[in-house]
């Protein structure tokens, strides 16, 4: 089993949300979606999409009149060969378009006793789910902050908890990519 050190960044928000991750080459990208959702603190309410140059990858759905290939029938690895030398494009939430710059580097290969995928660092924390996308993640997070925006109060009891942007989850982001490994783990015979 090769394994590779995926970076995963946020686009278009500030302050920098980031995921570096230790997964399979061969994860099929149906699993890296679950993977993402899992590092970055998303709730899997939504549809989502990898692209690499003029391939894209998402949920087979004819109403959405996307030209994408199954995700369930491609690897990591597969995408980021069709993306050359570009980062890979995962996107989640058409509404809000998130979009997510993936690179990533072969390792060594796995290390003992270990399992994958996993976290090995975390950046900043991901947006709330729909906040707006970037514009209403700024709008938030400017609100928020400031008791006497027009939208304070609105805003605080609409996420109805304390939040850092600057501070991920990174014990229950981990705790949640523990989870996929156990069950993704390869069955002894």
């Amino acid at each position: 089993m090769s394994i590779l050190r995926l970076t995963a960044v946020l686009d278009d928000v500030t302050p920098c949300v980031s995921r570096t991750l230790m997964v399979p080459s061969d994860l099929r990208l149906d699993r890296l979606h679950l993977v993402l959702q899992a590092a970055m603190g998303w709730e899997n309410q939504h549809l989502y999409s990898f692209e690499a140059g003029s391939r894209r990858w998402s949920l087979p759905d004819p109403h959405l009149g996307l030209d994408a290939l199954p995700a369930s029938k491609a690897t990591i690895q597969q995408a980021l060969a069709a993306a050359g030398h570009t980062p890979l494009v995962y996107t989640y939430d058409f509404g809000d378009d998130w979009r997510h710059q993936l690179t990533a580097e072969l390792t060594d290969g796995p290390l003992p006793g270990q399992l994958y995928p996993r976290l090995v660092q975390a950046e900043g924390r991901c947006p709330p789910e729909d906040v707006g996308g970037p514009p209403g993640y700024q709008h938030f997070l400017e609100a928020i902050a400031d008791p006497g925006h027009p939208d304070h109060a609105e805003l605080t009891e609409w996420h109805n908890e304390p939040f850092d942007p600057s501070v991920p989850d990174t014990d229950t982001h981990q705790l949640e990519l523990l989870k996929l490994a156990k069950r993704w783990q390869p069955r002894k015979k």
